[in-house]
């Protein structure tokens, strides 16, 4: 496809998934007269579903298929085919997708495996029936998928092989594993959670969660969309996709592959610690999606997002007729950062004037197991009208002499009022699994119910973070001044061009100058070679100064005894150097020292560490945390995805744990802040520019108190 403005792409996909997701006609190639055969059971699937097209089987081999007479070839089809499914061996399928583009046929799923999930040569056999549909201009779903289901009423489309249909409703998923999907649908339909589209997109050879986010971002069908991610299909296209669309559709997501190791050796500090993990928590975190560890968090989420306001604010209130449940509850709605407040002194007083003494009411509210439904009534109403709470979970344990529909009716009653004051309300019917309660509202209205009460604070937890993503402020990359583009530019070629080494480590005074080309603060520092060399340096700079090991293959200067501190005279520096250079002949990695660098002694401020990375799937990922010997150590540390804008750059510094200490600790004075975005900021725009940038650390970055900026005391940084 030639370039097209953005606007006009993202129409163009959309409008190019209507013949694969809303057909008129479909053909079943493949279709079989074998019961308990994939050919046979997904053609009487779109049969016995009551798809609203046309379905042509397709088998040279069989004259009827289930009372449905065949066609040779797609070819022999009479009337137009919008969609094709194609469930023959795999060595048939490139043949048949060029019957099908001759055809006219302008999607297909390939339901086949013995692709790319297979071995090197099936994924040549991929490519190849890729290259097909490109040349004429057809989508494909899969292969090795299990196929496409939509229930909206003027579509009634399973083309899948399981019998599973589940509920029309306004959730649609995506899943790269098919083998999950019949759990997914049936476990859909079990809690009667309603779907508008469910998608099995297999290899993704072409469409691929991309694509569904886009049309399910213009699909008027869908509310909530949910994702089941293996790994990411072009990252970048991703991030763009997925931040547009979570302004207006709330995105769960679980995605596999948390404990994944680092995914290359590590040559700095930040490669070590930016795992692929750690790529997607920062995908995450600047798109608003919402992630969850399991498939029944990622339904539990979706059913309260569906049918319930996003929480206005994270103040809960627990209404219980069991203690224990109560606590447990308070317990992991603390631990997900839902707080549980004291309720106002009026819902107290009006509380205690029904309740009766032995009742709790310090939150969760405990009205012991005498509740009637007339309690659960009168505290729901109480609770409503409570400016101070925001989000209400409701805790039922059935006794012997109340009815659960009772209580259930109670909360009917009361539900209407609670949207109309835009809160959230869910429910606990313990050991009762379903969809939630229903009520009379223009919309469907319905209570999310959760056989354990706990399991309320993760998908409340998930609505809140969807919430306070909704009102974040969406940020801007500024522009800077104080940057010298083509200084920098020309530091780097010119080191390029003087080594054939790749990746190239630049040396300290390359480092220098591109940095400050930046208007990055570095500490003054001269490199030497020798001794004597050394000595000179010191008493330029002033002392007391610093001496470290110069090398471009050693990480962790420390480790080999490469760094000596506080030298107050010419003779303690040639001393340093002599046993920097003494360390490393014990260590048998004398060849390793080419110098080392000298710095003025900077002992104020605290140390951060800012750093750089190029993951393969991502592109670069900018790293901030606590600095120093122990950046690998604490590991308290974060990633975005460049570019980075000023939100960005707030966020990253105020969600490290030690964030405190900026603030000012115990009496200390607060530290400049603003100077350590600033510096995100710019290195961002370093990547940007120089895109031959492949790892840096910046480590440790000294920050001062505050107006007093920052000074990096010691720069790696490596150029391809």
């Amino acid at each position: 496809m030639e370039w097209m403005p953005l606007e006009q792409e993202k129409a163009f996909d959309v409008a190019s998934l209507e013949p694969v997701l809303k057909p008129r006609s479909i053909a079943v190639i493949g279709a079989s007269r074998r019961n308990l055969t994939i050919g046979n059971r997904l053609f009487r699937n779109l049969l016995q579903n009551e798809f609203t097209g046309v379905v042509y089987p397709v088998n040279p081999n069989a004259k009827v298929v289930a009372a449905v007479q065949t066609y040779p070839s797609v070819l022999d089809i009479p009337g137009e085919v919008d969609l094709a499914i194609i469930i023959t061996p795999a060595d048939t399928v490139p043949r048949l997708m060029e019957e099908c583009g001759q055809k006219g046929v302008r999607g297909v799923i390939v339901i086949t495996a013995g692709f790319a999930e297979s071995s090197p040569e099936g994924k040549k056999k991929q490519d190849g029936i890729v290259e097909i549909a490109r040349r004429y201009g057809m989508r494909i779903v899969g292969p090795n998928c299990m196929g496409i289901v939509n229930t909206d009423p003027e579509v009634n489309m399973n083309a899948t092989f399981s019998s599973i249909f589940p509920p029309t409703g306004g959730i649609a998923m995506a899943t790269q594993s098919g083998a999950l999907g019949q759990t997914i649908l049936e476990y859909a339909r079990n809690l009667n959670i309603g779907l508008s589209t469910f998608a099995s997109i297999g290899n993704r050879a072409d469409v691929s969660s991309n694509d569904l986010l886009q049309y399910w971002g213009k699909d008027p069908s869908t509310k909530v969309i949910l994702l089941y991610l293996e790994s990411f299909c072009n990252p970048k296209k991703f991030v763009r996709i997925a931040r547009s669309t979570t302004l207006t559709k709330p995105v769960v997501v679980v995605k596999s592959g948390r404990t994944s190791a680092g995914f290359r050796a590590a040559t700095s500090h930040t490669g070590a610690l930016a795992t692929a993990e750690v790529a997607s928590e920062a995908l995450f975190a600047q798109t608003g999606m919402i992630r969850v560890d399991t498939l029944e968090e990622l339904f539990e989420v979706a059913n309260l997002l569906y049918h319930q306001p996003v929480p206005q604010g994270n103040r809960a209130a627990i209404l219980t007729n069991g203690g224990g449940p109560g606590i447990m509850t308070a317990d992991a709605c603390a631990d997900r950062g839902l707080e549980l407040r004291t309720l106002s002194d009026e819902s107290v007083s009006k509380l205690k004037s029904f309740l009766p003494s032995r009742a709790s009411l310090t939150n969760p509210i405990d009205m012991t197991a005498e509740a009637s439904p007339e309690d659960y009534s009168r505290a729901l109403e109480i609770l409503a009208h409570d400016d101070g709470i925001d989000i209400v979970i409701v805790i039922f344990i059935p006794p012997i002499l109340v009815r659960a529909e009772e209580v259930a009716n109670a909360i009917r009653e009361l539900a209407p009022e609670f949207r109309r004051r835009g809160k959230t309300l869910v429910a606990s019917f313990m050991g009762s699994r379903g969809a939630g309660i229903e009520y009379d509202s223009k919309d469907g209205g319905c209570i999310p119910n959760f056989t354990f009460p706990e399991h309320t604070a993760v998908a409340l937890a998930g609505a809140w973070e969807y919430s306070r993503w909704l009102r974040r402020p969406k940020g801007v990359v500024p522009e800077l001044i104080g940057i010298n583009r083509e200084k920098a530019r020309a530091v780097v070629a010119s080191a390029l061009e003087q080594s054939s080494t790749r990746p190239l480590w630049l040396e300290a005074s390359s480092i220098s100058e591109l940095l400050n080309s930046y208007g990055i603060q570095v500490a003054v520092s001269k490199s030497v070679k020798t001794a004597e060399d050394a000595a000179r340096a010191a008493e330029e700079i002033g002392f007391p100064v610093a001496v470290k090991l110069l090398s471009d293959k050693i990480i962790h200067k420390t480790d080999v005894g490469g760094v000596v501190l506080s030298c107050h005279s010419a003779g303690e520096v040639k001393q340093a150097f002599n046993q920097i250079r003494e360390s490393l002949e014990g260590l048998g990695r004398a060849d390793e020292m080419q110098g080392a660098t000298i710095q003025p002694m900077i002992s104020e401020g605290i140390e951060v560490i800012v750093g750089l990375t190029q993951d393969p799937s991502f592109g670069p990922l900018i790293m901030f945390g606590m600095g120093g010997i122990y950046a690998e150590f604490l590991k308290d540390v974060t990633f975005r995805i460049h570019p980075l804008t000023d939100i960005d750059v707030q966020e990253m510094v105020r969600s490290v744990k030690a964030y405190q200490l900026f603030a000012g600790w115990r009496g200390s004075r607060p530290s400049d802040v603003k100077s350590l975005e600033d510096l995100l900021l710019r290195v961002s725009a370093m990547v940007e520019d120089l895109p031959q940038i492949k790892e840096m650390d910046l480590n440790p970055v000294k920050v001062q108190e505050q107006g007093k900026g920052y000074v990096i005391v010691d720069a790696r940084i490596s150029v391809s």
